[in-house]
C-alpha cells in the first residue's frame, strides 16, 4: 500500500461535491476523506447505526495487525474519579 499522509482541518459543504476546508489541501489528486460533522435529531442516522458503520469501515482494518497492538492491560495507571 502506497504511503499516506494526513491532515486534519475544518471546513463546511458547499453542495453535494463540494468543500471548503480552513486549511489548504493538495489540489489536483484523489485523496481519502472521513468526514465528521455534530449528530442531531434530524442527521438521519441512529448513534447506533453510526457505530455499526464505522465498524464496518475499511479505514480502520490496520487496527487487526498485530503489530498496532502496543498496550497491554498492565499499562498506566489506575485513576480515582470524583464522585
Amino acid at each position: 500500500m502506497k504511503e499516506m499522509r494526513a491532515i486534519e482541518t475544518t471546513g463546511r459543504v458547499i453542495d453535494a461535491r463540494h468543500i471548503e476546508t480552513t486549511s489548504p489541501i493538495p489540489a489536483g489528486q484523489w485523496v481519502r476523506l472521513v468526514i465528521f460533522w455534530p449528530s442531531g435529531e434530524d442527521d438521519g442516522m441512529a448513534e447506533s447505526d453510526w457505530m455499526v458503520a464505522a465498524a464496518k469501515n475499511s479505514l480502520f482494518d490496520f487496527l487487526a495487525n498485530p503489530a498496532e497492538d502496543v498496550y497491554t492491560l498492565d499499562d498506566g495507571e489506575a485513576i480515582e474519579l470524583e464522585k
